[in-house]
């Protein structure tokens, strides 16, 4: 599904806007975090074969996409050292499942319309801490991650998201490669 942000669904409830960020390293492998249980009600379903995603969030009113990339990329992982790959052409789409929607963000959204970004990771991977995020100053959203294949990526994230999942991997597979 595809959607520009702000736009709403069917039902009148608007999609809120996001990125997302397939983060590369060098060996062509995309960052993947597995979701911490409390960090957020849209994953209750989420059982540990699903329960893993790419870093993604929220943009702030009147802020840059790319800069909100940047910004939760840091708030989620700590990450800073990166140079951009690419920028998905389009807004891709998902709708919460039913049981999930009215929980999520206090109801006031039906999904999220999310813009996402590859970057390239300069950094070590020591750099990556998701104990402590944001230099310590963000909640972390995942208790571990690891390095994975782009083409595996949307076996492991809840079945909601999938279908985003693959808008990814079809627009980044050109660009996540050893480098």
């Amino acid at each position: 599904m595809k959607t520009r942000a702000g736009e709403s669904g069917p039902d009148g409830l608007p999609y809120r806007p996001c990125v997302g960020i397939a983060l590369v390293n060098r060996q062509g492998l995309v960052f993947l975090g597995r979701r911490r249980r409390e960090a957020g009600p849209e994953h209750l379903e989420a059982d540990g074969g699903h329960a893993w995603q790419m870093p993604q969030g929220g943009i702030d009113p009147g802020e840059d996409p790319y800069r909100a990339a940047l910004r939760e990329l840091y708030e989620e992982t700590n990450v800073r050292s990166v140079a951009l790959l690419a920028e998905a052409p389009d807004w891709y789409a998902y709708d919460l499942p039913q049981a999930v929607a009215g929980r999520s963000w206090r109801g006031r959204y039906r999904g999220q319309t999310q813009k996402w970004f590859a970057l390239r990771f300069t950094g070590p991977d020591s750099e990556i801490d998701v104990a402590a995020p944001g230099g310590g100053w963000h909640k972390p959203e995942f208790e571990s991650w690891r390095w994975e294949k782009l083409e595996n990526l949307p076996d492991l994230i809840i079945p909601f998201k999938r279908p985003v999942y693959d808008q990814v991997v079809a627009a980044f597979r050109s660009v996540v490669v050893p480098g």
